[in-house]
Protein backbone atom coordinates (compact mmCIF):
# COMPACT_ATOMS: atom_id res chain seq x y z
CA UNK A 1 0.00 0.00 0.00
CA UNK A 2 1.55 3.34 -0.58
CA UNK A 3 -0.49 6.69 0.45
CA UNK A 4 0.28 10.33 -0.43
CA UNK A 5 -0.59 13.24 1.36
CA UNK A 6 -0.36 16.81 0.81
CA UNK A 7 0.55 18.79 4.81
CA UNK A 8 -0.45 22.75 4.67
CA UNK A 9 0.71 25.90 6.24
CA UNK A 10 -0.83 28.19 8.78
CA UNK A 11 -1.37 31.61 9.32
CA UNK A 12 -2.33 33.04 13.27
CA UNK A 13 -5.15 35.91 12.28
CA UNK A 14 -4.34 36.55 15.38
CA UNK A 15 -2.09 35.87 18.10
CA UNK A 16 -2.84 36.75 22.20
CA UNK A 17 -0.47 35.34 24.90
CA UNK A 18 -2.40 35.86 27.57
CA UNK A 19 -0.01 34.46 30.75
CA UNK A 20 2.86 31.98 31.11
CA UNK A 21 1.95 28.40 32.73
CA UNK A 22 3.89 26.65 35.30
CA UNK A 23 5.38 24.13 32.54
CA UNK A 24 7.22 26.78 31.27
CA UNK A 25 4.14 27.68 27.80
CA UNK A 26 2.38 30.52 27.61
CA UNK A 27 -1.73 30.25 27.54
CA UNK A 28 -2.98 31.76 23.89
CA UNK A 29 -6.07 32.51 21.87
CA UNK A 30 -5.42 32.41 18.53
CA UNK A 31 -7.42 31.80 15.31
CA UNK A 32 -5.34 29.86 12.85
CA UNK A 33 -5.95 28.92 9.05
CA UNK A 34 -4.21 26.63 7.21
CA UNK A 35 -3.16 27.77 3.70
CA UNK A 36 -2.52 26.83 -0.18
CA UNK A 37 1.27 26.26 0.45
CA UNK A 38 2.38 22.61 1.20
CA UNK A 39 4.44 19.88 1.77
CA UNK A 40 4.21 16.58 0.45
CA UNK A 41 4.64 13.34 2.49
CA UNK A 42 4.76 9.94 0.46
CA UNK A 43 3.99 6.73 2.94
CA UNK A 44 5.04 3.12 2.01
CA UNK A 45 4.81 0.09 3.73
CA UNK A 46 7.84 -1.48 5.11
CA UNK A 47 9.58 -3.81 7.89
CA UNK A 48 11.52 -1.11 9.24
CA UNK A 49 11.15 3.02 9.96
CA UNK A 50 12.71 4.78 7.36
CA UNK A 51 12.72 8.89 6.77
CA UNK A 52 13.87 10.21 3.43
CA UNK A 53 13.78 13.88 3.54
CA UNK A 54 16.51 16.95 2.03
CA UNK A 55 16.63 18.53 4.98
CA UNK A 56 20.36 18.92 6.66
CA UNK A 57 19.14 17.45 10.25
CA UNK A 58 19.48 13.64 10.88
CA UNK A 59 16.21 12.26 10.47
CA UNK A 60 15.53 10.93 13.99
CA UNK A 61 15.68 14.73 15.07
CA UNK A 62 12.83 15.41 12.27
CA UNK A 63 8.85 15.51 14.09
CA UNK A 64 7.96 13.45 11.24
CA UNK A 65 9.97 10.32 12.64
CA UNK A 66 9.63 11.53 15.84
CA UNK A 67 5.56 11.29 15.48
CA UNK A 68 5.92 7.73 13.43
CA UNK A 69 8.09 6.52 16.64
CA UNK A 70 4.90 7.50 19.18
CA UNK A 71 2.86 6.61 16.99
CA UNK A 72 4.30 3.24 16.51
CA UNK A 73 4.45 3.16 21.19
CA UNK A 74 1.14 3.88 21.13
CA UNK A 75 -0.59 1.21 18.82
CA UNK A 76 2.46 -1.26 19.17
CA UNK A 77 2.40 -1.74 15.74
CA UNK A 78 5.23 -4.24 14.98
CA UNK A 79 5.89 -3.08 11.50
CA UNK A 80 7.58 0.39 9.87
CA UNK A 81 7.04 2.44 6.92
CA UNK A 82 9.43 4.42 4.35
CA UNK A 83 8.40 8.11 4.71
CA UNK A 84 9.35 10.37 2.04
CA UNK A 85 9.14 14.46 3.13
CA UNK A 86 9.23 17.19 0.73
CA UNK A 87 9.65 20.56 1.92
CA UNK A 88 8.31 23.60 0.31
CA UNK A 89 6.71 25.29 3.30
CA UNK A 90 9.64 27.68 5.16
CA UNK A 91 11.83 26.49 8.72
CA UNK A 92 11.50 28.27 11.63
CA UNK A 93 8.71 31.16 9.66
CA UNK A 94 5.95 30.86 12.20
CA UNK A 95 3.92 28.71 9.06
CA UNK A 96 4.06 25.26 10.81
CA UNK A 97 5.07 23.65 8.66
CA UNK A 98 7.30 20.91 10.91
CA UNK A 99 3.87 21.26 13.33
CA UNK A 100 1.92 19.86 10.03
CA UNK A 101 4.10 17.95 8.55
CA UNK A 102 4.31 15.72 12.46
CA UNK A 103 0.03 15.50 12.01
CA UNK A 104 0.10 14.08 8.16
CA UNK A 105 2.14 11.79 9.57
CA UNK A 106 0.15 10.66 12.05
CA UNK A 107 -2.99 10.11 9.86
CA UNK A 108 -1.13 9.17 6.95
CA UNK A 109 0.34 5.81 9.13
CA UNK A 110 -2.74 5.76 10.53
CA UNK A 111 -4.50 4.51 7.48
CA UNK A 112 -1.19 3.01 6.18
CA UNK A 113 -1.13 0.95 9.43
CA UNK A 114 -4.82 0.53 10.07
CA UNK A 115 -4.89 1.58 13.10
CA UNK A 116 -7.79 3.76 13.06
CA UNK A 117 -7.85 5.96 15.98
CA UNK A 118 -9.71 8.71 16.08
CA UNK A 119 -8.85 12.21 15.99
CA UNK A 120 -8.70 13.30 19.32
CA UNK A 121 -6.18 10.29 20.28
CA UNK A 122 -4.00 11.27 17.08
CA UNK A 123 -4.62 14.94 18.56
CA UNK A 124 -3.53 13.72 22.32
CA UNK A 125 -0.17 11.85 20.42
CA UNK A 126 0.28 15.08 18.58
CA UNK A 127 0.37 17.66 21.43
CA UNK A 128 3.64 15.52 22.90
CA UNK A 129 5.58 16.40 19.53
CA UNK A 130 4.35 20.29 19.31
CA UNK A 131 1.72 22.65 20.33
CA UNK A 132 0.54 23.39 16.69
CA UNK A 133 0.53 19.94 15.55
CA UNK A 134 -3.70 18.86 17.20
CA UNK A 135 -4.12 21.97 15.45
CA UNK A 136 -3.75 20.57 11.88
CA UNK A 137 -5.59 17.18 13.08
CA UNK A 138 -8.52 18.77 12.53
CA UNK A 139 -8.01 22.08 10.18
CA UNK A 140 -8.56 24.11 8.21
CA UNK A 141 -9.58 26.78 10.26
CA UNK A 142 -9.82 26.64 14.15
CA UNK A 143 -9.99 28.56 17.75
CA UNK A 144 -7.03 27.61 19.49
CA UNK A 145 -6.46 27.90 22.70
CA UNK A 146 -4.20 26.16 26.32
CA UNK A 147 -0.98 25.79 24.85
CA UNK A 148 -2.36 25.02 21.63
CA UNK A 149 -3.42 21.56 22.47
CA UNK A 150 -7.15 23.33 22.94
CA UNK A 151 -8.98 23.22 19.37
CA UNK A 152 -12.68 24.61 18.51
CA UNK A 153 -12.95 23.85 14.47
CA UNK A 154 -14.83 26.74 12.79
CA UNK A 155 -16.94 27.08 9.82
CA UNK A 156 -14.53 28.24 7.24
CA UNK A 157 -15.19 31.28 5.31
CA UNK A 158 -14.42 31.96 2.06
CA UNK A 159 -10.51 32.03 0.69
CA UNK A 160 -8.76 34.87 1.33
CA UNK A 161 -5.80 36.22 -1.12
CA UNK A 162 -2.39 36.66 1.08
CA UNK A 163 1.19 37.69 0.02
CA UNK A 164 3.33 35.55 2.22
CA UNK A 165 6.69 37.54 2.62
CA UNK A 166 10.06 35.95 5.03
CA UNK A 167 13.13 37.57 5.22
CA UNK A 168 16.20 35.42 5.54
CA UNK A 169 15.84 35.46 9.75
CA UNK A 170 15.42 32.41 10.96
CA UNK A 171 12.75 32.91 14.53
CA UNK A 172 12.68 30.34 17.06
CA UNK A 173 9.39 30.37 18.70
CA UNK A 174 11.03 29.72 22.31
CA UNK A 175 13.14 32.55 21.88
CA UNK A 176 9.95 34.75 20.59
CA UNK A 177 7.98 33.74 23.62
CA UNK A 178 11.14 34.54 26.35
CA UNK A 179 11.40 37.90 24.52
CA UNK A 180 8.11 39.20 25.13
CA UNK A 181 7.41 41.46 28.20
CA UNK A 182 4.80 40.62 30.81
CA UNK A 183 3.77 43.84 30.41
CA UNK A 184 2.70 43.31 26.79
CA UNK A 185 0.75 39.85 27.31
CA UNK A 186 -2.94 40.59 26.18
CA UNK A 187 -5.52 42.12 28.63
CA UNK A 188 -8.66 42.60 26.16
CA UNK A 189 -11.11 40.02 25.33
CA UNK A 190 -11.42 38.69 21.84
CA UNK A 191 -15.24 38.57 19.89
CA UNK A 192 -14.63 35.44 18.23
CA UNK A 193 -17.56 35.48 16.90
CA UNK A 194 -17.81 39.00 15.53
CA UNK A 195 -14.11 38.45 13.86
CA UNK A 196 -15.26 35.71 12.52
CA UNK A 197 -18.15 37.66 10.80
CA UNK A 198 -16.16 40.39 9.80
CA UNK A 199 -13.56 37.85 8.23
CA UNK A 200 -16.89 35.89 6.35
CA UNK A 201 -18.17 39.35 5.13
CA UNK A 202 -14.14 40.39 3.70
CA UNK A 203 -14.96 43.57 5.99
CA UNK A 204 -11.15 44.37 6.16
CA UNK A 205 -11.87 47.54 7.11
CA UNK A 206 -13.22 46.28 10.55
CA UNK A 207 -10.55 43.10 10.94
CA UNK A 208 -7.78 46.03 11.02
CA UNK A 209 -7.83 46.08 14.44
CA UNK A 210 -8.76 43.00 15.35
CA UNK A 211 -5.49 41.07 13.35
CA UNK A 212 -2.93 41.38 16.01
CA UNK A 213 0.39 39.32 17.23
CA UNK A 214 1.41 39.39 20.87
CA UNK A 215 4.55 38.09 19.78
CA UNK A 216 5.23 40.72 17.06
CA UNK A 217 7.07 43.90 18.72
CA UNK A 218 9.08 41.68 20.55
CA UNK A 219 10.36 40.37 17.33
CA UNK A 220 10.75 43.56 15.27
CA UNK A 221 13.20 44.91 18.43
CA UNK A 222 15.22 42.64 17.44
CA UNK A 223 14.79 42.19 13.75
CA UNK A 224 13.56 45.80 12.04
CA UNK A 225 13.90 44.27 8.63
CA UNK A 226 10.18 42.24 9.79
CA UNK A 227 8.52 45.48 10.82
CA UNK A 228 10.11 46.97 7.33
CA UNK A 229 8.06 44.36 5.34
CA UNK A 230 4.77 45.38 7.09
CA UNK A 231 5.50 48.73 5.76
CA UNK A 232 6.04 47.84 2.44
CA UNK A 233 3.14 45.46 2.23
CA UNK A 234 1.26 48.42 3.11
CA UNK A 235 2.06 50.78 0.62
CA UNK A 236 1.37 48.27 -1.99
CA UNK A 237 -2.47 46.97 -1.45
CA UNK A 238 -1.92 45.37 1.42
CA UNK A 239 -5.26 45.69 3.17
CA UNK A 240 -3.65 43.93 6.23
CA UNK A 241 -0.57 43.00 7.48
CA UNK A 242 0.86 41.04 10.20
CA UNK A 243 3.47 38.40 11.50
CA UNK A 244 2.42 34.74 11.68
CA UNK A 245 2.85 33.05 14.65
CA UNK A 246 6.56 33.62 15.66
CA UNK A 247 7.72 34.73 12.92
CA UNK A 248 9.78 35.90 10.53
CA UNK A 249 6.55 35.35 7.94
CA UNK A 250 4.81 38.64 7.54
CA UNK A 251 1.45 37.89 5.24
CA UNK A 252 -0.69 40.65 3.61
CA UNK A 253 -4.11 40.37 2.69
CA UNK A 254 -5.24 41.75 -0.41
CA UNK A 255 -8.38 41.78 -2.02
CA UNK A 256 -7.50 39.88 -4.66
CA UNK A 257 -4.72 37.55 -5.87
CA UNK A 258 -4.01 39.65 -8.91
CA UNK A 259 -2.96 42.49 -6.00
CA UNK A 260 -1.03 40.22 -4.43
CA UNK A 261 1.16 39.00 -7.35
CA UNK A 262 1.67 42.53 -8.59
CA UNK A 263 3.06 43.76 -5.29
CA UNK A 264 5.36 40.18 -5.34
CA UNK A 265 7.29 42.35 -7.65
CA UNK A 266 7.96 45.23 -5.25
CA UNK A 267 9.31 42.47 -2.75
CA UNK A 268 13.28 41.85 -3.23
CA UNK A 269 15.56 40.09 -1.20
CA UNK A 270 13.03 38.21 0.34
CA UNK A 271 11.44 34.84 -0.32
CA UNK A 272 7.66 35.36 -1.11
CA UNK A 273 4.52 33.47 -2.65
CA UNK A 274 1.41 34.36 -3.38
CA UNK A 275 -1.00 32.08 -1.62
CA UNK A 276 -5.11 31.58 -0.68
CA UNK A 277 -6.35 30.35 2.76
CA UNK A 278 -8.25 27.36 2.51
CA UNK A 279 -11.77 28.41 3.07
CA UNK A 280 -14.80 26.91 2.31
CA UNK A 281 -15.01 27.73 -1.44
CA UNK A 282 -11.57 25.74 -1.77
CA UNK A 283 -10.88 23.53 0.76
CA UNK A 284 -9.20 20.53 -0.76
CA UNK A 285 -9.76 16.66 0.28
CA UNK A 286 -6.36 16.45 2.02
CA UNK A 287 -7.81 15.61 5.82
CA UNK A 288 -7.96 11.61 5.49
CA UNK A 289 -11.19 10.18 6.94
CA UNK A 290 -10.32 8.92 9.77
Amino acid sequence: MKLFLKAPAKINWFLSVTGKRDDGYHDIVSILQCISLFDNLYFEESESLELVSDLPIPAKDNLVYKAAELLKQESGYQGGARIRLEKHIPAAAGLGGGSSDAAFALMGLNRLWGLNFDSSRLARIGAEIGSDVPFFIYGPFSLIEGRGEKISPLAPPDSAALLLVKPDIPVSAAWAYRALKAEKLTKKSIDIKLFCHNLSQRDYFSLKDMVFNDLEDAVIAAHSEIGGIKTLLLSHGAVIACMSGSGSTVYGVFNSGEEALDASGHISNNWCKVVNTLGANNKPEIWPQI
